[in-house]
Formats: structure tokens, C-alpha cells, sequence
């Protein structure tokens, strides 16, 4: 009886710190701006935002409307903010040792995948880890590269990414787990932060590190993707990107651009994002 009680106790609390957030949603214009973004679909995707919230404290901690206005912008995209689908998700960082939790939007490497299969110009787009055993060998006149031998343990050595546009053209990206944590502090602004997606999950963060590397020197980007790879420079590097970005962009209707280009330019430290990941 005793423990039933204090889970009653629990549930009551967690549901009373829901009610701000229901109430805001409820509002004419916030309903009407996620019906503008997905349609018939806007009623689910409201319910996960509860769903997301009320599975974490922190964000219940947060302003409403700043959690809102982050879900908005996967809304806009059409990623999901469920956890477990890794596309993307809200994420509270604190501000300060005694200042207030603020939301973050974060795009996972999943979610980069979506938004680039969506253009039409990939044939095929992965990304993943490599094993400690297996040699990785480059050409350095061509910059090909090829994976050879088996694994010898689950250790990870490093990180691929692998695309090949629909007109041929091949291209893989490799990184070291080295190169990769040394990468991360000097360009991630998250790293080493308090409950940053490094973290938590460091191989998401590094597999989306080598995809956007790949996607942002290599790739064919149309403007959702090149408006969402300038803003969203949470865990990735701004500076890298204006180095070495690829400026080409691919001009798609305006239908076919999931939810305008509105909301595409705010995501994440502007933005990810995305656990980063």
C-alpha cells in the first residue's frame, strides 16, 4: 500500500507539472501552427511533445513556450521527437550553475539521413562504426577507401559514412575514434557540458560528426538541407562548415520542402541538434 501510494504521488505531480504545457498548446495559434505543418498528422505529434516532457524532469522545468517553440521546429521538418527513433529530439540544457533549463532542438544522424534521402539525388546514405581488427586503407590519389579483415573485438576504433548520389558518384568518409573526440573539443560547444549528448551517447554524436562532414563537403544539399546544416551548428562546428562547406544547392518546389523554410532555419543552437548526436 505504501508503495502504491508514492507512485500515486508521483504520477500526481508529474501530471501537475504537465498542465502549463497542455494549456499552451491548447492555444488557437499554436494549434494552428502545427496544422499548417503537418496536417492531419499535427494531433499525434502534439501528443508526443507531452510524451517527451512528462518523461523528462528537467524539461518540465523548462518554459512552455520555449518547448514549444523547439518542437516546432521538427515539426516543421516532419522528424519525429521520439527518443528511441534517434531523429531528433529536445534536449534541457542548464544555463548557469543556478540559472533556468533551456530547450534545445537536436537533429541525430538519423534525422540528417531523412532530410537528405528526401532531396532525390541519393542512391544510398549510411553511416556507422568500425571495429577494432578490421584495416582501413585509403588512396591517397583517388581518396578511395576500402575496409578489409574481420573484427576482433566489439572496441571501436573509428567512424564511417558512405553515400552514392543517384547519378554515380561515390564517396566515403572515415574518422578515427581519435580524431573524432579531438574534433569534438575543439569545435563542439557542448562538449564536456553538463548533460550534453557526448556524454550520454558519445557513438551517436560521433557517427553524425563523420555524416556531416561527408554531407558538407561532398554532398548534394537542397535548400531545407543547406538552411538546416548553416543554422543547426549545436554539436558540430560552425567553423568547419564555413571552411569547407559545399555552397551548391539543389532548387526544390517549395512543396516539396517539408514545412517551408520557415522552421528549417532555427533548429537547434540557433539550434541539435542530436544526443548528439
Amino acid at each position: 500500500m505504501i508503495k502504491q501510494e508514492g507512485n500515486t504521488g508521483i504520477a500526481t505531480r508529474g501530471q501537475s507539472a504537465l498542465e502549463p504545457l497542455k494549456k499552451a498548446l491548447s492555444a488557437e495559434s499554436v494549434r494552428e501552427q502545427f496544422n499548417n505543418a503537418l496536417k492531419e498528422n499535427s494531433g499525434s505529434f502534439v501528443a508526443s511533445i507531452i510524451d517527451l516532457v512528462g518523461s523528462d524532469r528537467n524539461l518540465q522545468q523548462c518554459e512552455p513556450g520555449l518547448v514549444i517553440m523547439e518542437c516546432l521546429k521538427a515539426a516543421t521538418l516532419k522528424l519525429p521527437i521520439n527518443k528511441q527513433l534517434g531523429q531528433a529530439w529536445v534536449v534541457p540544457y542548464k544555463r548557469g550553475k543556478d540559472g533556468p533549463s533551456i530547450p534545445q532542438f537536436q537533429i541525430g544522424y538519423k534525422g540528417y539521413i531523412q532530410l537528405a534521402m528526401r532531396t532525390g539525388q541519393y542512391k544510398s546514405l549510411n553511416a556507422g562504426t568500425i571495429f577494432e581488427g578490421i584495416e582501413v586503407n585509403e588512396d591517397l590519389l583517388t581518396g578511395k577507401i576500402t575496409l578489409t579483415g574481420k573484427a576482433k573485438s566489439e572496441k571501436i576504433q573509428g567512424y564511417f559514412s558512405f553515400m552514392e548520389l543517384t547519378n554515380g558518384f561515390q564517396k566515403t568518409v572515415y574518422m578515427s575514434a581519435a580524431e573524432v573526440l579531438a574534433h569534438a573539443k575543439r569545435f563542439s560547444r557542448s562538449y564536456g557540458a553538463s548533460g550534453s549528448a557526448w556524454s550520454s551517447d558519445f557513438d551517436a554524436m560521433a557517427i553524425k560528426t563523420v555524416l556531416l562532414k561527408l554531407l558538407r563537403t561532398y554532398g548534394v544539399l537542397s535548400i531545407e538541407m543547406a538552411k538546416v546544416l548553416s543554422s543547426n551548428d549545436e554539436d558540430d562546428l560552425r567553423q568547419e562548415m564555413d571552411e569547407k562547406a559545399n555552397k551548391e544547392v539543389i532548387d526544390v518546389p517549395a512543396k516539396q520542402i517539408s514545412g517551408g523554410s520557415g522552421g528549417a532555419a532555427k533548429p537547434e543552437e540557433g539550434k541539435e541538434s542530436g544526443p548528439g548526436f
